[in-house]
This record gives C-alpha cells, structure tokens and sequence, in this order.
C-alpha cells in the first residue's frame, strides 16, 4: 500500500479485531448479547455516561432516543435544517413532527439564536448535530432548553470523541445517539448507540425495541409491567460481530483521534495565512476538539478570491490531484418534499402538517444560513494518518489555486442552481 493510501485507507483492520469476529463466528454467538452488553459498558465508561444501549444504526438509536424522552403524537422537536435526514425523520412514525432552526454561519451546527423563534406549546425536544465533529454551542443551548423545559438529544454521529470545553459531546444532554457505519470515524461495520445518565429513558428505549431485554434489564415498574413484547413492533439490536469490532475499536480510538487531529490541524495550519479558504475547526484555546474529524469541510469566501464560484474553485483543486474536494454539504431539510408535501401514512394531509403548529413548509427567510451554505463550505481531504510531507503537498495544491485565482475567474461558468445532496457533501452514505 502506498502512503497516500495508506493514508486514507478506513477503517484500521487490527489482527486483534479480526481474531474478535472469528471467535463470535466460531462461537456461533452472532445475535447473543453478552459481547454487546459488554460493548456497551465499555463505551458509557469511555464517554462517562451511566448507561450505553447498541443498535444495528444510528437511525434506530435515534428512534430509540426519541421514544425514550416520551416524544409522541402532536409532539414536536426543534432540529437543524442542515443536517443528515436521519437526525429527525424517526419522530415521523412516532407521531411527532419537526420544525427547523438555521444554522450558525462558522460552526454549521443548530444556532442557539434561532431555537427560541421555533418553541411552540406543543415542542418537546431541541435534537442537536455536533456537524462534522464541531461541537456544537452546549451551554447556550441547554440554558434555552432549562428555560423552556425542553429536553435536549445531541445526535453524535459525526462528533465521537469530541470534547465541548473538555467534556465529550453526547454527555451533555438528556440523550444521546450515535451512528457507526463504516465511514464513520468510530465504525463497526454498521451500528448505532444511545448514550444517557436517565435510568427512565433507557428503559424506554429497551421496552421499544430490544424485547430480548425485557427481562432483568427492566427494572422501572410501570415499565415492567407491560414488558414482554416490543412496543414500537421494532428490533434494533447490534449483531455480536459489529460489538465485538466496537470492543477492539475503543482500545484504539484515542490514538488514532489523536492522530487524525494532528493531520488535519497541520493542514489547515499551512493554509491559515492565505485568502478565500478557512478551516471548519475550533479556536485553538476554545477546549473543544474535532473527535475524529468526519467529513472534514472547509470554508469559502469568495469575495476574497474576486467572486470565484466555488464550482470553479473545486474543480482547480482537483485538477491539482486532489479528488476529495467537492462544493457543498448536506441540502437544508427543509426544501424536501418530505417535510411540507408527502402524506407519508395517509393522514389525508402532509404528514409534517398533521400535528405541526408551524405549518407545513417553513419559510426561506428564517432558514437563511441553511439554504445558501451550499456555495459557502466544501469538502477537503480526511487525512487518517499524520504523513507530513505528503499532508503538506495536498495542502499545496489549494494554495496553488488560490494564488492563481485570477487566471480562473475568465472561464467561471459560476455554481449551478443546486449544490450539495441528502447524504453527507457528494457521497450519498447510509447511517
């Protein structure tokens, strides 16, 4: 393998983490749960949280998450427009709806700033997205949710390992949920995790949809007594092979966060001083880190390059060999049939209009940052491995482009009408 494969190559395949799977396959233990409940354990003491409960995905643990916190018919969560479906859709089946926030311009996470314009009688839940591993601002969005008495969900899936002013993002709030697919930058091969210190809401989440728990893991009387069978009709359960590639994951996921942080932050360090380009990053002295930087992003700005779109600004950089840089991220939900059109269950009317006090399709005007953060942001390489020289060369061909902008500017066809997808930047990817 070259180093620049090397370099990129994901997940890190360990002897230890192949002879972990062998051993559930030899065992014929795949759909047990003693490696899972051990997993579990293992991953509430790394994040320092009371209870840990897997998943086959991130949606379910979402789900999950959602049922545990009580949220249901005429419900409604308050949720960043900008961000991976799954983050609110399962609220659909529950019979709650969604009413979008804009994001903040710097950080692409939920704006405390616009939770407020959102909280109606009937809101429940405030579901935060630590976007591409950027914590997102806890303190003033947990002092909004004590005063209304919302409950808070951080949705993890992009932040694992994290830390908001020292403290691991999905600790921070009421519940927490985690995606683990392989393009994660904690990946199992293909799971999820909900995370809290709430006793009730993770008996809920068992009672949902992990019947083969009902037993001792139920403690909670008014729980336990309608145990038995699954209430949501669900099983979510992780399959032991996946748990037990968790279990060799933790064992070296500081290290290899630690390594990945030093190989982003050096990139963006060698372009810190030039024009139109920004790191998606924390202040240095903020106390808050990247975790392992998934789906890392950049920041564009154009009126510093002359008014280059950023269409052409990306396809120079490729031009230099550098493949991963793409223009965009995920397109505000709020522009998706779904949440203002679609009679999803035969209501007879939209399904996000059924319960909803907001109406079915939320105005442009409030969701600013969302709709035009597509011409603002674009991706940049995922260095897994510190490779300093090579790291340094990447970061060479973006700053070759920017110092001969102007040479681009004549031939700019400008950035079409839609940029971004569903999925996460260019790469439509389940979770």
């Amino acid at each position: 393998m070259s180093a620049e494969e090397d370099m990129f190559s994901w997940p890190i395949v360990t002897p230890q983490m192949e002879a972990a799977v062998l051993e559930v396959l030899r065992k014929g233990k795949i759909s047990d749960l003693d490696i899972t409940v051990e997993f579990e354990k293992e991953f509430a003491r790394w994040l320092g949280v009371q209870y840990a409960l897997a998943h086959n995905t991130g949606t379910a643990a979402v789900h999950c998450a959602l049922f545990g916190l009580g949220i249901g018919r005429g419900d409604e969560i308050i949720c960043p427009s900008m961000t991976y479906w799954a983050s609110c859709v399962p609220v659909f089946s529950l019979g709650g709806k969604v009413v979008f926030a804009d994001i903040n311009p710097d950080s692409l996470c939920i704006d405390p700033e616009d939770i407020e314009r959102c909280i109606t009688k009937r809101s429940k839940a405030i579901v935060v997205v630590h976007y591409s591993g950027m914590p997102a601002d806890m303190d003033a969005i947990l002092s909004i949710a004590r005063k209304h008495r919302l409950a808070v969900l951080e949705d993890c899936s992009h932040s694992h390992g994290s830390l908001y002013r020292g403290r691991m993002t999905g600790s921070l709030g009421e519940v927490a949920a985690f995606s683990m697919m392989s393009a994660k930058s904690f990946p199992v091969g293909e799971g999820g995790m909900l995370a809290t210190n709430d006793r009730r809401i993770y008996e809920r989440a068992i009672a949902f949809a992990h019947y083969a728990r009902h037993g001792s893991f139920i403690t909670i009387p008014d729980i336990k007594a309608d145990a038995g069978i699954p209430w949501g009709g669900y099983k979510y359960r992780l399959n032991q092979l996946c748990s037990a590639v968790g279990r060799e994951q933790l064992k070296n996921y500081e290290a290899q966060m630690a390594e990945i942080d030093r190989g982003m932050n050096y990139f963006w360090d060698r372009l810190e001083e030039i024009p139109g380009v920004k790191g998606h990053r924390p202040a240095a002295d903020s106390g808050n880190t990247m975790g392992g930087w998934y789906n890392p992003l950049g920041h564009y700005l154009k009126e510093e390059l002359g008014g280059l779109s950023i269409t052409r600004f990306c396809e120079a950089v490729r031009a230099e060999g550098v493949r991963d840089c793409q223009p965009g991220c995920n397109l505000g939900l709020h522009t998706h049939p779904l949440f203002h059109d679609l009679d999803v269950y035969g209501d007879g009317k939209p399904t996000n209009l059924s319960a909803s006090s907001q109406g079915a399709k939320q105005s442009e005007k409030n969701l600013r940052v969302s709709a035009g953060i597509q011409s603002k942001v674009f991706k940049v390489p995922w260095f897994r491995r510190y490779r300093r020289k090579a790291i340094g060369q990447y970061a060479d061909a973006f700053r070759k482009v920017v110092e001969n902008y102007k040479e681009l500017l004549s031939e700019d066809p400008g950035d079409p009408r839609s940029l971004g997808s569903w999925g996460t930047s260019s790469l439509l990817v389940s979770r």
